[in-house]
């Protein structure tokens, strides 16, 4: 499991260090080359990516339902639990908090999901993934929006944006079981793919502006994420009646790292980019070690 770990991580880690030299040999420039192409990520590429993460799987909305419960309350409990850690150390609650509640439930928690649980495995995983996008997108974009100067007017204007968007569409895709035409599918996730390159290449521009301050919540963070989440998936054992595979999937979604969506929407409001890029970045090297914490919490 730790080798399976290792191999998504490290190509993780290689685009990240692309970026980061294509901005030591640019400077400044690099920012501001970014600054189009996150916004198409944002406003196309990421919906995309979500949409056909979902419209891939057929799974049983009802027979998950306890599953969608558990993914939702994770999100939602790890954020409470994150807030007061964030207000005692000083952190910023809309730095802080989000990256709590959005882990990397879809590239890094998928393949994962098969290789522990076998390919009936992804049914759950994909409603688990299906949770956390509803509560980021909601309870997450609401705290990361709190007090920006282009939503005080409006501050449900996210419900029309291109992610909550696809994220409609996915839920009727799946309750209804909608099928693309493949030929169409397969244009859409290819686009939706490129995303992913992006947001990490993005993340590596961003590294040339860590600071020491940066590391530290970095840190706090990498530990954070799976241990609240952890957490909360021990006290929903005890009430939830999840099956022996539903309880392995929970453990292994509570322990998954920040997912690099984070930086990309704390780059879009301008919410210090720097520190959430650095606890998404220590957060997944941090997954070599919390990953298979929860896989044999999940798995006892």
């Amino acid at each position: 499991m730790s080798e399976r770990i290792l191999a998504i991580i490290f190509p993780v880690f290689i685009v990240v260090a692309l970026g980061y030299l294509y901005a030591r040999r640019k400077g400044a420039a690099a920012a501001a080359d970014m600054v189009a192409v996150n916004r198409i990520s944002m406003d196309v590429l990421c919906p995309l990516l979500i949409f056909t993460a979902l419209a891939a799987r057929d799974f049983d909305v009802i027979g998950n339902g306890w599953l969608i419960l558990a993914g939702a309350l994770i999100a939602l409990g790890s954020g409470l639990l994150a807030w007061p850690l964030a207000r005692l150390l000083g952190y910023d609650v809309r730095s802080f908090v989000p990256p709590m509640m959005y882990n990397n439930c879809g590239n890094m928690g998928l393949p994962l999901a098969a290789l522990a649980f076998g390919a009936g495995g992804l049914s759950a995983a994909v409603a688990l993934f299906m949770a956390c996008n509803l509560v980021y997108f909601t309870v997450g974009i609401r705290i990361l929006q709190h007090g920006h100067p282009d939503h005080r007017d409006s501050p449900w204007r996210f419900l029309r944006s291109p992610m909550m968007l696809a994220m409609a569409a996915d839920m009727t895709f799946a309750i209804f079981h909608i099928a693309l035409p493949a030929s169409l599918f397969l244009a859409l996730k290819m686009s939706g793919d490129a995303c992913i390159p992006i947001m990490l290449f993005a993340l590596g521009v961003r590294m040339l502006d860590i600071n020491f301050a940066s590391w530290r919540i970095g840190l706090t963070g990498a530990a954070a994420c799976p241990l609240a989440g952890l957490l909360m998936a021990f006290l929903l054992e005890q009430v939830l009646p999840l099956t022996a595979s539903q309880r392995g999937q929970m453990y292994l979604f509570a322990a998954l790292p920040p997912a690099v969506f984070c930086f990309m929407l704390a780059e879009q409001y301008r919410q210090e980019p720097d520190k959430v890029a650095s606890i998404v970045l220590l957060g997944n090297a941090a997954a070599v070690l919390f990953v298979p914490l929860g896989l044999w919490l999940g798995l006892r």
